[in-house]
């Protein structure tokens, strides 16, 4: 005969009840203890949870949001998993809402619009008590989504200049324009930009590095911009090509770390001084960069703490409360090193 304890349910699952039995109370207190232990005493709620333990006992998360109209959800949508800019926002997210009882339930977009409006629809599906989202950049059906869902959301790694629509992050086109303007202190003149994977931190990168060059009297940079997925690999290619169409380039600015990584690398395969022939800089400042040889100029964003703060602007807004400002600025870091 079978030594497993008989279940109350048809699908054999611990219930409430059989909890209440174990711990020597009634039904109501271990449903308090698991949605908020200070509505028990601190020893009751141990013995309630030592049980649960015990019997693998898992709250039914649905049931408890049917009677709260709260799920303890967060929806969370962002361009990518494999790109550790957006790898650390989301650890930054989780130390907020994780000790609030919050849980992410995170989609990824590809850095394309539509598939993130069918994201959102999805997820909203789930009842979040919140949204985050990537950027500012969404199509109208989005932004249509998110109003009639009556969701708070925040919106992250860009700053949105509309009241009512919150956001932390920093000013993109200013990260590109200091790059711009070291350059033209350093005093290069013949200065190339180099992008892929097109999005709007991207494009909006670019934008303030042109517009900060054309201001110092230089001009348009020699631009080279393509829609392929950033890598090492494609900052090898991509910094060939630049060389081939302007061989006197004596400077070039790369929209992330990974192009600025693999077009150091390049040079030095091809026996290019760096930053003698050609100067170099990145954007992000991830942690490889500043153990190349030569050490790698970038501009350092601060995402883990974009997603801290997010997240903390989140918990006011589904609390009911108006945070202190609509956008919160974290600005970003110049770290200038050997490359440049």
């Amino acid at each position: 005969m079978s030594g497993r304890k008989p279940r109350s349910t048809a699908t054999g699952r611990v219930t409430m009840q059989e909890v209440a039995k174990a711990a020597g109370t009634s039904m109501i207190s271990v449903s308090r203890a698991f949605r908020d232990s200070a509505m028990v005493s601190p020893e009751l709620a141990a013995r309630i949870k030592e049980a649960a333990a015990a019997l693998g006992y898992v709250p039914d998360r649905a049931a408890s949001a049917l009677a709260s109209a709260r799920s303890m959800n967060v929806a969370v949508v962002i361009p990518s998993l494999t790109n550790t800019v957006f790898v650390e926002m989301l650890a930054g997210i989780d130390e907020i809402l994780s000790p609030q009882g919050y849980q992410m339930i995170t989609a990824t977009s590809f850095y394309a619009p539509a598939e993130e409006l069918r994201l959102l629809r999805g997820l909203l599906a789930f009842r979040p008590d919140g949204v985050l989202l990537t950027g500012i950049d969404h199509l109208p059906e989005t932004l249509k989504l998110l109003t009639s869902s009556a969701r708070p959301a925040v919106h992250m790694m860009e700053l949105n200049n509309q009241p009512g629509s919150y956001s932390v992050g920093f000013s993109q086109e200013e990260g590109g324009a200091a790059i711009a303007r070291h350059f033209v202190e350093r005093g290069y003149k013949k200065i190339g930009f180099v992008a892929a994977q097109l999005d709007p931190r991207t494009l909006a990168r670019g934008s303030g590095f042109r517009q900060a060059l054309e201001a110092a009297g230089l001009g348009a940079p020699r631009e080279l911009m393509v829609p392929e997925r950033s890598s090492i690999a494609l900052g090898a290619t991509l910094l060939d090509r630049m060389l081939a169409a302007y061989p006197d380039t004596d400077a070039v600015f790369f929209c992330n770390d990974d192009l600025a990584q693999g077009a150091l690398f390049r040079c030095q395969r091809r026996g290019i001084a760096v930053p003698g022939q050609v100067a170099l800089a990145g954007f992000n400042d991830l942690p490889a960069s500043a153990c190349t040889t030569p050490a790698l100029s970038s501009v350092a964003t601060p995402r883990y703490q974009i997603g801290r703060e997010a997240a903390k602007m989140l918990l006011e807004l589904m609390a009911g409360r108006v945070p202190a400002s609509f956008r919160l600025d974290l600005g970003f870091t110049l770290n200038i090193r050997e490359t440049s």
